[in-house]
């Protein structure tokens, strides 16, 4: 009987739907902070330089923020799991708005880079919160009718963050691309605090495992910095790359070895134990890998070759968007109503490939048309995978562990990013540069790959020419690059297993789940109901 009225008592505070739509809203707006700060404050960067000088140290404005994001993003997802989400997340977006408001006030470079990290170290819990709160709140079978919100939301940070950075630094001053974040912030801050209702937590008496993320920490943070140094500040073979891999990988190990003692572990690696949970860990590297790959190869081959002005680019990149927004609100209705799911990861990786090995088929005659078209299919495939990965993994975990299961996943995406950006830019620079000293252009483009179609206009014709090829034969391999890569998450997707989703179109495979007391608790106030 005591059973029967606790399970009736879990089904009463069950959140009714609208309640959990204005609670995603208020999620989604968080989410819009994190991916708009990075593309607002490019846009800016030119004009900071300008006022504060210190243009030798520009790339750590943008790596200081990277670093304290992915450094970060494990750590608040296991505080989460056990101090309660709610609070953790509340936590993280005020050390965001601090950080912006930081950076505004900054006077020197130094200044910046410091307040940057600590952006950056709120930004890291933005999104494990928002995923995390997200799988606490909505059964992995009902997530799907939220995927389309999710990637309208990266599609209007792509689209929008360069338009709105432009704006705001000629119109209100570079400040400003920080000062808009309160705001958005506050208005987050306000609906997650009256909305956000979730079931009180018990403090856990464990302690945290400090030195498991300290190890973590010096590891991501040793990798973050290969792929970033290498092959620019230093050379890929140079003794500090080298003593960079070192470290990372001696701390990644000794990591590894401290979480099979601790009694809280920041990443409990029985999680991948789960052959669906590492399996998407692996499709969302790969899929972190090409998308931020194409992000910043696409424009730069637009403005080049195809002479699109920056503005344009950016919306010259739709065709990849909205594909991926549309295909991501299909593939998450149909996991809905029917609760299969294996196909999509299928599916998704073989348009990447395709998607990407058109892409690189492109050179200096390839239309605008045909190019948003290719996009086009890449931008179906990512549809296809970005969301279903976040929903596999967390269907993979008991829901103790969303947390962790949320940070990991991101941590992944977020270092395949990482990687893609270092390795198909390192490619896409020395194919310009040696294909400029083949054509005898190299002296007039030093600073290859950072010409505009207004610059470019400028050039003698033979140089003009010679650049647009050199770029057209620098994105080829860069996107032959990340087409190799996408097949491995093509081999992944292969051996995925479909598990039944946890939810209440499925309440009795869910409840046969390690972690199903939510469903097992409706099905049961019902049959007391009905009794």
């Amino acid at each position: 009987m005591t059973e029967l009225k606790k399970a009736a008592a879990d089904a009463k505070a069950e959140p009714p739907a609208r309640s959990v739509r204005v609670v995603v809203l208020a999620l989604m707006i968080a989410m819009l902070l994190a991916m708009l700060d990075n593309l607002i404050v490019g846009t800016a960067m030119p004009t900071i330089v300008g006022d504060l000088g210190g243009l030798e140290h520009l790339s750590w404005v943008v790596t200081a923020y990277t670093l304290a994001t992915a450094a970060s993003t494990p750590i608040w997802g296991k505080l989460g799991d056990m101090y309660g989400r709610k609070s953790i997340f509340l936590t993280s977006i005020v050390i965001f708005l601090i950080g912006s408001v930081l950076s505004g006030m900054s006077q020197d470079m130094g200044q910046l880079i410091g307040f940057r990290a600590i952006q950056g170290l709120g930004a890291g819990g933005l999104m494990v919160g928002v995923m995390a709160i997200i799988g606490d709140l909505v059964p992995p079978r009902e997530r799907g009718k939220y995927q389309g919100m999710m990637a309208g939301v990266m599609a209007i940070a792509m689209i929008g963050g360069p338009l709105v950075g432009g704006t705001i630094t000629d119109h209100l001053g570079w400040r400003w691309s920080f000062y808009i974040n309160l705001p958005l912030g506050a208005l987050a801050l306000a609906m997650v605090t009256a909305v956000l209702h979730l079931p009180r937590k018990e403090r856990t008496k464990a302690k945290v495992d400090y030195l498991g993320a300290a190890l973590l920490t010096v590891g991501i943070t040793a990798i973050v910095l290969v792929t970033t140094w290498g092959g620019t500040e230093y050379a890929w073979g140079s003794a500090v790359i080298m003593e960079l891999i070192a470290l990372g990988v001696a701390s990644l190990v000794g990591f590894v070895f401290v979480e099979t003692k601790a009694a809280e572990p920041i990443v409990p690696l029985h999680i991948f134990r789960n052959r669906n949970f590492t399996l998407m860990s692996v499709v969302g590297f790969m899929a972190g890998f090409v998308m931020f790959g194409a992000v910043l190869f696409l424009p730069l081959f637009q403005q080049s070759v195809q002479g699109a002005s920056a503005t344009n680019s950016g919306l010259l990149l739709l065709p990849m968007l909205l594909a991926m927004m549309f295909v991501s609100l299909v593939a998450g209705r149909i996991t809905t109503s029917t609760g299969k799911y294996k196909v999509f990861p299928i599916v998704g990786s073989v348009l990447m490939v395709v998607g990407l090995f058109l892409l690189a088929a492109m050179d200096t005659g390839t239309t605008r048309l045909t190019s948003g078209l290719y996009m086009a299919v890449l931008g179906a495939g990512m549809g296809f995978l970005m969301q279903i990965t976040m929903l596999v993994a967390q269907n993979s975990v008991e829901l103790k562990d969303m947390g962790v299961a949320s940070s990991t996943t991101t941590l992944f995406r977020t270092l395949g990013s990482s990687f893609g950006v270092a390795i198909m830019g390192a490619l896409f620079t020395g194919r310009v540069q040696d294909e400029m000293m083949a054509r005898g252009g190299g002296g007039a483009t030093e600073r290859s790959a950072q010409l505009d179609a207004a610059s470019l206009a400028k050039l003698p014709v033979p140089v003009r020419e010679a650049y647009e090829y050199a770029v057209a034969s620098g994105t080829h391999i860069a996107f032959l690059v990340g087409g190799s890569v996408a097949v491995l998450a093509l081999v992944a997707a292969l051996f995925v297993k479909e598990v039944p989703l946890r939810g209440s179109a499925e309440p009795e495979a869910a409840a046969s789940d390690a972690d199903g007391t939510a469903p097992a608790g409706l099905a049961a106030a019902k049959q007391s109901q009905n009794a």
